[in-house]
């Protein structure tokens, strides 16, 4: 069984701080409003040689008024299935709380080591104050300050105790990592819980509902990769809360750590301004990108109507018409997983490497019936070509005046390079070097 640790207990007690202390990174979303986490969000951590997962989820609560409660406590109750350590987070400056007994009650009744947490013990008397937690009778409490790290230490020791095996240090790397981009409400989180076949991200018509990026290890055809659902992208004058802010910049940062862009269009809006700014920043950072139009079912349609569309896409995308396009619905399930079919087919591209011989066969037989134009009556002779050891094709020309070499030309040989290979979805960067 794989060591897993799960972070439970009401809102605002400091679950998402102590996530954030054990996976020593700054990953999850914390503020002082209660409610911030809503889905289960998984990080790795280690402790004297113990390697394990941990699971930050939401604030449990009953009787509230938040559309997400229901969802978010069926979020909290998969995370405990799945733990094989539960710690029941608690406040010491709030006290024992009537929602702490009440979900003692739910955790007691599970077959699990539960450990239980008192957080915000900064000082000698809210460290004494955690001895109130002794009445939900679960054993010894665990006075900690998960800001600042204190008594984390004798927690760990406790938890790692219950472990049957070591753990793998760094389970997910080098496997691809697929990013789910787009605006608000385009599908992001439908997807994935599409292709899982359960409720991994919680789905409303709220916008905003997906606040950090919740990766989830996903297999399709003996291939393991990584689906990252992502907050949706909006332009920043129409962000004004400190919580989407920091939604953004999760979807930003897992835009950096992919290594494959979908970004989702919806049909009914089609390719709007923003999306064309997400295009550019997974260009910019030579992220492989494809375009996911979902909600096709919404589309009245003819015979033309997709030809249109695409037309349309491709009108806005200019020199872009390389980026491959799928349409999707993702509420009846078409073509959802030709979709991740086509994800993985680009960062195949994305990693492929062609023979020094094979581009030199190819590109310089193209390059003879068409000579870079002679600038100044100097004429540009390319010599030899090869593609550089880099994670994203990088293409070198090795010729007599590469300062001489301009745009128009250049285009003209990436056009020729993605005729004869396979390169689509991918950014490629032609450099030119003086031999």
């Amino acid at each position: 069984m794989a060591n897993i640790v799960a972070i439970v207990g009401r809102p605002n007690v400091g679950k998402s701080t102590l996530f954030n202390r054990l996976v020593e990174r700054r990953q999850a979303i914390m503020d002082n409003e209660s409610g911030v986490t809503r889905d289960r969000h998984y990080g790795y951590a280690e402790w004297v040689g113990k390697f394990f997962t941990v699971i930050d989820t939401g604030g449990y609560v009953t009787g509230s008024e938040d559309v997400f409660e229901g969802a978010i406590r069926t979020q909290v109750a998969e995370a405990m299935s799945e733990a094989s350590v539960i710690l029941f987070m608690t406040d010491c400056h709030s006290g024992l709380n009537p929602l702490d007994k009440e979900f003692a009650r739910i955790v007691r009744g599970l077959d699990k080591p539960v450990l239980v947490v008192a957080n915000k013990a900064d000082n000698t008397d809210y460290h004494y104050m955690a001895n109130d937690f002794y009445a939900l009778g679960l054993g010894e409490i665990f006075p900690i300050a998960a800001a600042s790290g204190a008594g984390t230490g004798e927690l760990l020791d406790e938890v790692v105790k219950h472990f049957e095996e070591d753990g793998i240090e760094g389970p997910d790397d080098g496997i691809p990592r697929i990013a789910i981009l787009g605006r608000p409400n385009a599908g992001k989180s439908s997807f994935i819980n599409a292709l899982l076949g359960k409720e991994r991200t919680i789905v409303t018509d709220v916008a905003g509902t997906t606040r950090d990026s919740i990766n989830t290890r996903y297999n399709l055809f003996g291939q393991d990769f990584i689906l990252t659902d992502t907050a949706g992208i909006r332009k920043k004058s129409k962000v004004h809360e400190d919580i989407e802010f920091y939604s953004v910049m999760r979807a930003l940062q897992a835009l950096q750590d992919s290594d494959v862009c979908v970004i989702m269009i919806d049909a009914e809006r089609g390719l709007e301004a923003q999306d064309m700014n997400i295009i550019s920043l997974a260009i910019k950072y030579r992220k492989g990108v494809m375009l996911m139009i979902n909600k096709w079912d919404l589309i009245e349609k003819d015979s033309n109507t997709m030809k249109k569309f695409t037309q349309d896409l491709d009108d806005k995308l200019g020199q872009l018409t390389w980026i491959p396009k799928i349409f999707t619905s993702v509420t009846e399930k078409q073509r959802i997983f030709q979709a991740i079919e086509l994800a993985v087919k680009v960062n195949e591209n994305r990693e492929r490497k062609i023979t020094t011989s094979k581009l030199n066969d190819v590109m310089l037989r193209e390059i003879d019936h068409y000579q870079p134009p002679a600038l100044k009556g100097k004429h540009i002779k390319i010599k030899y070509i090869t593609q550089l050891p880099t994670k994203s094709p990088t293409i070198a020309f090795f010729c007599n005046l590469p300062q001489y070499i301009k745009e128009p030309y250049e285009r003209f040989l990436e056009n020729k390079l993605r005729e004869h290979f396979e390169f689509d979805g991918v950014p490629m960067k032609l450099v030119f070097r003086q031999k």
